[in-house]
């Protein structure tokens, strides 16, 4: 357990908050981020195959206001990876789609040889029959993603527990990476819009946080993204030629959700979006502390640490913004999230004054830090209020130089995660890339508190 929440909060320390199977189609007029440009004369991402290396260090914080459970999280870190998307068709209407990538990991706590170093994510594995023109049926494992906003989801109902490896926060480059979910889907077009049905059976119990990356080896990882049953209807309706909003209906295991997605052009180059999902459910502690009890990852007296109201009540989550593209290559995204199940300024005043119990009794400091981990599995914000920033530049300053720059603030008391990144193409084969990203805020903050303070990141790639 101790090696598991080193893994958890190696996640906070590099992400700081932090064509599948079945794209939306108001995704096509939100100017669409990418991690790095494909090397000249790829047809797709589907047949962008690579192999990289990427190399990161981590500075961290002394003297938390809440202690770190031990063991420390790793000073430095390496992954050699082969990362592949391929396709293949058997007929005009049936193919074969994999997304994968083979990890080779060392760091100052992994030893050079053990069962800790070699980990294959399986991404996507998925047969697709298209035997109509209107109909699409899809089986297998889908990385199904919903969503217009770039960088919260709230009817992303597939994403929890999906991320393995956390080499940046950009969500944008997180939402194509994860794991997808073992599904059969199916998606019917009409003249008015499209209607698409989901069922993901329970495959597995669910895993206790922390344990994905202990999982090394070809373990498909279903404990994380099958741990429940989940089903899920949206429709699209072309009410006119820039106005197509999507609705959605969500059911995991007893917690049902709506969501809609609305986006609306506001002249050349600009969007505006909007996303929603509300739905029965408890505040972020009450939830983290019931999923812990249950995987065994926390004792029956944990959910004693903090106060939280255990009860549902109807909760909202939305994401709102802008993107604005140039004719220069730079787009620009500006949204604010609204989490109503995070932290308030009250659970925030009693984390923080569970920091001498965490001291004095073993086990407590886990506890306390098992919230903000549950979250940053859920990929959803600890903070109820937030603003997020995303700005990339295509050949910037010169050719085939893309540059990229995020940020979040907890508008509560204005601390945050801020990443930079650059990533130049060599050649048609070859690509280098540097990246780093630093929290900020006071001792008593959000971000501020976390123990990672400083990352950061070299690339080498290498594509064919």
């Amino acid at each position: 357990m101790k090696m598991a929440w080193t893994w958890v909060l190696a996640g906070v320390l590099l992400a700081g908050p932090v064509h599948g199977a079945s794209e939306d189609a108001d995704l096509d007029r939100v100017p669409p981020p990418v991690e790095a440009p494909p090397p000249a004369g790829a047809a797709t991402a589907k047949d962008v195959n690579y192999m990289g290396n990427d190399f990161a260090f981590f500075g961290q914080r002394k003297n938390l206001p809440v202690p770190f459970p031990p063991p420390d999280s790793a000073s430095w870190r390496n992954w050699l990876f082969l990362d592949m998307r391929d396709e293949w068709r058997a007929s005009p209407s049936w193919r074969l789609s994999y997304s994968g990538r083979l990890n080779f990991i060392v760091s100052n706590n992994i030893p050079a040889v053990s069962r800790g170093n070699v980990r294959h994510d399986l991404r996507e594995l998925f047969a697709e029959w298209h035997p109509v023109e209107s109909i699409w049926i899809d089986v297998g494992r889908i990385n199904f993603r919903n969503g217009v906003a770039l960088g919260f989801n709230p009817t992303d109902f597939f994403r929890a527990g999906s991320v393995v490896d956390r080499l940046t926060a950009d969500p944008s480059v997180l939402r194509e990476d994860r794991l997808g979910t073992a599904m059969l889907s199916g998606q019917f077009l009409f003249s008015a819009g499209s209607v698409t049905l989901a069922y993901a059976p329970r495959v597995s119990p669910p895993r206790a946080i922390g344990n994905g990356p202990d999982n090394p080896g070809f373990d498909p990882g279903f404990n994380s993204t099958n741990a429940e049953d989940r089903f899920l209807a949206k429709t699209t309706l072309n009410i006119s030629g820039v106005f197509n909003p999507e609705f959605l209906f969500s059911k995991v295991g007893n917690r049902v959700q709506a969501g809609a997605n609305v986006t609306a052009p506001m002249g050349r180059g600009s969007v505006l979006y909007l996303e929603w999902a509300g739905g029965m459910r408890s505040g972020l502690i009450a939830e983290a502390f019931r999923f812990g009890r249950a995987t065994g990852a926390l004792p029956a007296s944990a959910a004693a640490l903090l106060p939280a109201g255990s009860g549902r009540r109807f909760m909202h989550d939305v994401s709102a913004g802008l993107s604005h593209a140039t004719s220069g290559g730079l787009t620009v995204n500006l949204e604010y999230h609204f989490h109503e199940a995070g932290l308030s300024a009250q659970d925030w005043s009693n984390w923080y004054g569970g920091a001498a119990r965490a001291g004095a009794v073993p086990g407590v400091a886990a506890a306390l830090w098992y919230p903000r981990a549950y979250a940053l599995d859920r990929q959803e914000p600890v903070a109820r209020h937030e603003a997020f920033v995303r700005a990339e530049w295509r050949d910037a300053f010169t050719k085939d130089l893309t540059l990229t720059a995020l940020t979040t603030v907890d508008l509560r008391d204005g601390s945050g995660f801020a990443q930079v990144s650059a990533v130049y193409r060599i050649s048609r084969e070859w690509t280098a890339g540097g990246q780093f990203s630093a929290t900020f805020g006071g001792r008593q903050s959000d971000y501020g508190s976390l123990p990672g303070a400083l990352t950061g990141l070299a690339r080498l790639a290498r594509y064919f």
